[in-house]
């Protein structure tokens, strides 16, 4: 067996599988590479990042106060929050929409409509233009609310032309039409969300994130849950992808707890029609993203350690671990290009970690280095 480990944390990470899990390793030539690395720079925080049928890349960058200077380090400035656009082919920046940051942003080509999953306020733009429309208060249906509605995770589907917006402390979906930004209403689900994606036929499937991970099963059109699929004891679940020809969900999750044994990540691949559990495999790393790619019947996950893992489905009912590759330290979510079957992460470098403090404990993370940010664009061989 042809085993593609790229580096001692990923053989560590997958050394670590549980023997509940079945232990697959690699099975076949590592068809994917680093094809470019983007230092784009930039300051402030992110969260997911979408590659747009427009030919665009999107990121959120989170404002950033401003500091005085010390003995030490300069002052900075202050930096609002934003959502920058890159060129998918060259990665080369086309500019910002200002004010608009947040979690993550999507795009409806069809009407040229983009949001960003900002707080406290959803915001709206105009893609072509890179201009803001307006604001979108998430609470504005209920403002004494407690707790408050808190926008995290973004989705667009383009078969009925909603955005779709998950929040944690809420455990709800907001739902806006992407023609004119009208909130439609809230979807209760039952759990915290991540990851949203639709089989294009009316049904939505929410990644929870609880301890006891299950995936929420939504009728689009009435705007409500309908089933729930545990996930058996496996929770800390952040990425969702479907098969939508096929009806498979594949459920990324970080904790694979088996009694006497140490968590361990894996990705849970379940029937979207009734929950039945197919198989688990693997994972490099602890997922905070997955894709599915229909043209060559693979999915992805993406990890905070660096790493990303391909799982090919060779039937509906057949699925193996078919590559781990390193992409870059702290590249924990991810977008597919499906035109080119492309992927992008980012992330940022880091300096030296800090001590920790004198009294026990863990240290602080590790600084990021001014300017680090880094666009990664994987592709096949």
């Amino acid at each position: 067996m042809r085993i593609a480990v790229a580096s001692p944390l990923l053989a560590a990470a997958l050394a670590a599988t549980s023997s509940g899990v079945h232990a697959q390793q690699p099975t076949s030539a590592a068809p994917y590479k680093v094809l470019m690395r983007a230092r784009v720079g930039g300051e402030g925080g992110t969260d997911y990042i979408n590659a747009s049928t427009d030919g665009r890349l999107y990121i959120t960058r989170n404002a950033v106060r401003a500091i005085p200077a010390t003995d030490s380090s300069p002052a900075r400035d202050a930096i609002p929050g934003r959502v920058t656009v890159f060129d998918l082919k060259t990665l080369k920046p086309l500019g910002e929409i200002m004010n608009g940051g947040g979690n993550g942003a999507v795009v409806d080509p069809k009407t040229g409509h983009g949001f960003a999953s900002s707080h406290p306020d959803v915001s709206m733009f105009d893609s072509r233009s890179m201009q803001m429309i307006k604001t979108i208060d998430p609470n504005a249906d209920n403002p004494a609310a407690s707790p408050k509605f808190s926008a995290d995770g973004i989705y667009f589907d383009p078969s009925d032309g909603r955005v779709y917006i998950g929040s944690h402390p809420t455990k709800d979906l907001l739902v806006i039409d992407s023609r004119d930004g009208k909130t439609l209403g809230k979807i209760e689900l039952g759990g915290v969300p991540e990851q949203t994606v639709s089989n294009g036929r009316g049904t939505l499937y929410a990644i929870l994130q609880d301890s006891a991970g299950s995936v929420a099963v939504i009728d689009q059109q009435a705007m409500k849950t309908t089933a729930h699929y545990p996930l058996g004891d496996i929770g800390r679940c952040n990425g969702l992808a479907i098969d939508a020809k096929n009806n498979i969900l594949f459920a990324a999750c970080a904790q694979s707890r088996t009694p006497g044994q140490a968590p361990s990540p894996v990705m849970v691949i379940l029937s979207a029609k009734d929950g039945k559990i197919l198989t688990t495999l693997p994972l490099a790393g602890s997922s905070d993203g997955a894709v599915f790619n229909p043209q060559t019947m693979e999915a992805f996950s993406s990890h905070g350690n660096g790493t990303l893992t391909v799982v090919k489905e060779t039937s509906p009912t057949t699925f193996e671990v078919e590559q781990n590759l390193d992409t870059m330290n702290g590249a924990r979510t991810l977008a597919l290009e499906p035109s080119t079957g492309r992927i992008f992460v980012m992330s940022v470098e880091r300096g030296a970690a800090p001590p920790p403090p004198s009294g026990g404990g863990r240290g602080g993370q590790a600084p990021a280095i001014p300017g680090s940010f880094t666009i990664v664009m994987v592709g096949r061989q």
